[in-house]
């Protein structure tokens, strides 16, 4: 843990990816104390940044995660945990991922662009 650089609140961003699809479910907050309780408990633990407390993802709706593997970038800022998706997903829209809406983005190919 000591490799893990928390920002000046005490926070990193948590990725939160399916296992087995690869798809992207969530993104949340972790400090020192949700990060331990997550590997020690193999369920996903977060900071709630607005409510000052700590949530273990589906506690109340029974979503629950179930952490696979738990990894770090390069430069130590951000965490990624693979893991079992249980229940209907783990977005609280009830949608199974919370990255189901898109933005338009310019159809650029590199190989054509002008000099």
């Amino acid at each position: 843990m000591d490799e893990i650089a928390f920002n000046d609140d005490g926070l990193v961003p948590a990725i939160i990816q399916d296992d087995e699809s690869g798809e992207v479910l969530m993104l949340a907050w972790m400090n020192k104390e949700s990060l331990a309780r997550t590997l020690e408990t193999g369920r996903t633990w977060f900071w709630s940044r607005s409510r000052q407390e700590y949530w273990c993802k589906g506690e109340t709706s029974g979503d629950r995660q179930f952490v696979r593997s738990a990894h770090y970038d390069c430069d130590g800022d951000t965490l990624l945990f693979k893991v079992r998706q249980e229940g209907r997903g783990a977005c609280h829209t009830g949608e199974y991922s919370c990255f189901f809406r898109s933005l338009d983005v310019a159809d650029a190919d590199p190989g054509t662009e002008e000099e």
